[in-house]
């Protein structure tokens, strides 16, 4: 009897044990069906969860899959199965393993918003029949599109990827497919016919790829469709007729392609459509009447095309219409007098068009406009008084037009102006003490009119001013002791009547960086106080009636890089210290009243005779054309002058021979001079002819051939040759070395000289340590890259605007960067900007109306700027691969900048500073989007661009951007 307890409790223990495991082994096959090594491969696959959002995926937990993160089950308890993981945005990465498509019940993958990277498995479309929803999007899978089909499948989205090869021929046989996005990828070939089988398909995207060929027309069999999305590709030809069947359509985008023929009168027939983007394409003719019945539009852009003839009054129909871009375009005739009538309007852009007559007389009055950009066009008569009639308006562009009367009152009063240009139009009148005391008023340029009056004895109240240029207007009187705040950076009152003197008030505007007071009555002393401004980088005082001495403390302004002192009264000796700053590049004190040396240091060095002339002074190398302190001392002393003149009458032949002699070699030091050696005759051009003196023919083909600078003189100063083709120096090359070889400016490398004989050319120019932008951009943080793109900036500033004639680079690339090793950007100059194009046509930098009429403008150089700022930004360059073509890169940034968050687009190297820093690299990449503008009058100068990364340096911008493609800065 005492045995059997045991046993009993022996049989009741292994009974325990065999229901437990039971159990166990059913919970695990409730939860698994094979699931769990699925899920657990999934895992293997990743290499960096840095949030530890997979720690519950584990075997501990395994009898829960249901409570593993991002895990979604269904079914009842006893035969509950996984049917969702959401795992985006975790910043996982690693490979894609093709386990989750395994599951039997799975319905819904959303993987998007994180790092995976590497072909996406052959097999996803295969596996399963079960799927539903597939986001893989923002990632960077690599590889081809897989082929298969799921029947079932509604959503699919691939975006934001590095997917290349074509669309699959079978992508029809996703009949379900409500939803698929393939855009921002590098995918090729044409858009496959098939798409039209997808019979449910309401949204489609394949933006911003490389796609080309046709639209097929046989998109208009596909009913269902909602939004076509097919812009930033290289799609060509007609825009099918077809597309007007598509009667549920709400949204059309076709932007920046190779579009052409005539806008389809179809597509009237779209009476759903909301959004009608067509700009950026070469499409002529003009606007079908068809369109202006779609009562439904709310976005209405044609921009940049070719589009011609006159927009009717019909236009009044589009009474929903908020946003109206018909810019960049060949537009004739009248401003329609009935888009007054359009109650939501709010951005009209028309700027760069043949628009003629009169602004309409009550636009305005019935819409909330925030922008109205009219600018360049042959406008008259005068500015409507209602454009600001309910406080809304913001951006005010009218520019380069003839329009006439005073700035009305209106204007005056409208306190959320922030940008106005009114610029060379044919205003008058005077400036109103309103008009002065605008508090959001940022950029004001009202220059080239025929403004009067006074302008002193009114209270200036702006705040938020930053730049101002009332320049050419024939205001008068003394110049305000003030205006209104200390933000200002750019001003210019240059070409007016103004008198008086500079007020030592100046002093106080801390962030000025540029002050144009030239051609005016100003006199008095130049203020001591200009000194405080220690960003100041140009300084124009010429053409006045100014006197006293040069102030010391000029010389004490770190960044000074222009000063112009001309053509007044000043007086006494210039300062020793003036041009030991090495920033200083360029300075004209020419005809004033100045005596005694010209000082040693730096701009004067190398300094134009014209710069110094009808004054009293001495010294400076033989380019200054003044005599030497020693001649002209001696020639103040009578006694020294007879026994001179005694002394050279006696060696007449020889004085005079050795002068001549001295005299021409100076001069020839900067002159074309011949070598010959038994590799034939050798042409020379020397631009620092007390250092290269000693250099020979022979230095130079030692050193190009090495790949080694070379160093020469006690100091050890270095040079780097390069060796070039001596067909690419043109005659004309020649005649332009002299003044180029004088540049100097901190962030340009110097050219030192160049040589050639009839089988070899070399280039000659300053050594710099550092690396090219190229080789260390991907390792750099947001601070050094906004360093280099404002070192650029200010060299290009430089080039353009300080140098006469101005210097065209013609192909700004990370190349043609240095990068020193205090961070500073050092721009090489080449041989093609100053001889034959034809180099660098090819180059992806090149500006695409510069490829094709085989000219350079200033533009072009903008262009090459705003794609090394989309390069500091995104971290991708034209030539990646995934990237294509040369302007894709463009097309690409384009569509980043409108359709995707932010963390999609910027470099990983930098997305730690995009919380910090998230409205300045947006405002950057808006400025870099203007600088590669398709039409170069919508480009920024590089005064302004300059001006406008330093703004957005400093402060965040005040503009909520209405639109990717906008007005000219």
């Amino acid at each position: 009897m005492a045995k059997r307890p045991r046993c009993t409790s022996l049989i009741s223990c292994m009974l325990i044990i065999f229901l437990f495991l039971s159990n166990h082994i059913c919970a695990l096959d409730a939860y698994g069906d094979g699931q769990l090594p699925l899920l657990l491969s999934f895992k293997a696959s990743i290499i960096n969860d840095p949030s530890h959002f997979l720690s519950s995926w584990n075997y501990s937990s395994a009898d829960n899959l249901c409570n593993w993160g991002g895990v979604t089950c269904s079914g009842d308890v006893n035969s509950s199965h996984i049917s969702a993981i959401d795992l985006s945005g975790r910043n996982i990465s690693g490979k894609l393993s093709s386990s989750l498509f395994h599951l039997s019940h799975i319905e819904k993958i959303d993987l998007s918003n994180n790092q995976l990277h590497g072909p996406i498995p052959h097999d996803i479309f295969t596996s399963s029949n079960s799927l539903r929803h597939l986001n893989l999007s923002n990632n960077n899978f690599t590889g081809q599109i897989p082929q298969g089909s799921i029947p079932g499948l509604e959503t699919l989205d691939m975006c934001n990827n590095m997917i290349s090869g074509k669309i699959p021929e079978n992508m029809g046989s996703f009949s379900s497919l409500k939803f698929l996005d393939l855009g921002g990828n590098v995918i090729v070939g044409e858009i496959p016919i098939s798409i039209s089988d997808m019979s449910n398909l309401e949204y489609l995207t394949l933006a911003s790829n490389q796609l080309i060929g046709k639209v097929p027309s046989q998109l208009g069999q596909v009913r269902n469709l909602k939004l076509i999305y097919l812009g930033y590709n290289n799609l060509s030809g007609d825009i099918p007729q077809e597309i007007g069947k598509l009667t549920a359509l709400n949204h059309l985008d076709l932007v920046f392609n190779n579009l052409t023929g005539q806008i389809p009168d179809a597509l009237g027939n779209l009476t759903e459509l909301r959004y009608l983007f067509l700009y950026g394409n070469k499409l002529t003719g003009s606007v079908p009447k068809s369109i202006f019945g779609l009562q439904k539009l709310v976005s209405l852009d044609l921009s940049e095309n070719s589009l011609s003839g006159e927009i009717p009054e019909l236009v009044s129909q589009l009474q929903q219409l908020e946003i109206l871009h018909l810019f960049s375009n060949n537009f004739t005739g009248k401003i329609p007098k009935s888009l007054a009538s359009l109650s939501r309007l709010q951005v009209l852009q028309l700027w760069s068009n043949k628009f003629s007559g009169e602004i309409p007389g009550d636009l305005g009055k019935q819409s909330n406009l925030t922008v109205v950009d009219l600018s360049t066009n042959y406008l008259t008569g005068k500015v409507p008084d209602t454009l600001c009639h309910w406080g809304k308006l913001f951006k005010l562009i009218l520019f380069s037009n003839s329009l006439e009367g005073e700035i009305t009152k209106s204007l005056a009063s409208c306190k959320s102006l922030g940008r106005v240009r009114l610029q060379n139009n044919r205003f008058f009148g005077q400036i109103s003490a309103e008009f002065l005391q605008l508090p959001l008023v940022y950029f004001l340029d009202i220059s080239g009119n025929n403004l009067s009056g006074r302008i002193d004895d009114k209270k200036w109240d702006m705040p938020s001013l930053q730049m101002l240029n009332i320049a050419r207007n024939r205001l008068f009187g003394n110049l305000p002791d003030s205006f209104g705040g200390y933000k200002l950076e750019n001003l210019d009152l240059s070409e007016n009547w103004f008198s008086g003197i500079i007020s030592p008030n100046f002093g106080n505007l801390s962030e000025l960086m540029q002050l144009k007071l030239s051609h005016n009555k100003l006199s008095g002393p130049i203020p001591q106080q200009l000194s405080s401004c220690k960003n100041l980088v140009s300084l124009d005082l010429s053409r006045n009636q100014l006197s006293g001495p040069i102030p010391i403390s000029l010389s004490e302004m770190p960044v000074l890089g222009q000063l112009d002192l001309s053509h007044n009264q000043l007086s006494g000796e210039i300062p020793r210290n003036l041009g030991v700053i090495a920033s200083l590049v360029q300075v004209n004190i020419s005809h004033n009243h100045l005596h005694g040396h010209l000082p040693s240091t730096g701009a004067f060095l190398t300094v134009n005779a014209s710069s110094v002339a009808g004054n009293d002074l001495c010294g400076g190398d033989s380019t200054s054309g003044l005599p030497s302190c020693k001649t002209k001392s001696v020639r103040k002393n009578p006694t020294w002058w007879f026994i001179l003149t005694c002394f050279l009458v006696a060696l007449a032949a020889f004085g005079v021979a050795g002068f001549v002699i001295v005299w021409i070699r100076r001069r020839k030091d900067l002159e074309l001079k011949t070598v010959e050696n038994e590799d034939g005759i050798w042409e020379m051009q020397f631009f620092e002819p007390k250092v290269l003196r000693s250099l020979t023919v022979e230095d130079i083909k030692s050193a190009a051939k090495q790949g080694n600078a070379i160093a020469i003189g006690n100091k050890g100063t270095q040079f780097v040759v390069k060796e070039d083709s001596v067909n690419s120096i043109s005659p004309s090359f020649w005649s332009k070395m002299v003044e180029f070889g004088k540049l100097r400016h901190p962030n340009i490398i110097q050219l030192i000289g160049i040589c050639r004989s009839e089988k070899n050319a070399y280039i000659i120019h300053e050594y710099c340590r550092g690396k090219a932008l190229c080789q260390i951009l991907r390792h750099l943080n947001w601070e050094q890259r906004r360093k280099i793109a404002v070192g650029v900036a200010r060299a290009l500033r430089f080039l353009h605007f300080s140098c006469s004639p101005s210097v065209v680079i013609g192909c700004v690339s990370p190349e043609k960067v240095l990068v020193d090793t205090k961070g500073e950007p050092r721009l090489r100059l080449s041989i093609p900007v100053l001889t034959d194009f034809k180099g660098f046509v090819s180059s992806a930098y090149v500006a695409p109306e510069a490829k094709e009429s085989k000219g350079i403008t200033e533009k072009s150089d903008i262009y090459g700027f705003g794609l090394v700022v989309i390069e500091l930004l995104t971290g991708k360059s034209p030539a990646d691969i995934e990237l294509g073509s040369h302007e894709s890169i463009v097309e690409w940034a384009r569509y980043c900048y409108s359709d995707c968050h932010l963390d999609a687009w910027t470099d990983p190297m930098i997305r730690g500073h995009v919380l910090k820093n998230q409205n300045e690299i947006v405002e950057t990449m808006n400025l870099a989007l203007h600088c590669t503008a398709c039409d170069p009058a919508a480009r920024p100068c590089a005064n302004e661009l300059y001006k406008t990364l330093e703004s957005i340096a400093k402060a965040s911008s005040c503009i909520a951007a209405v639109k990717l493609a906008s007005s000219p800065l």
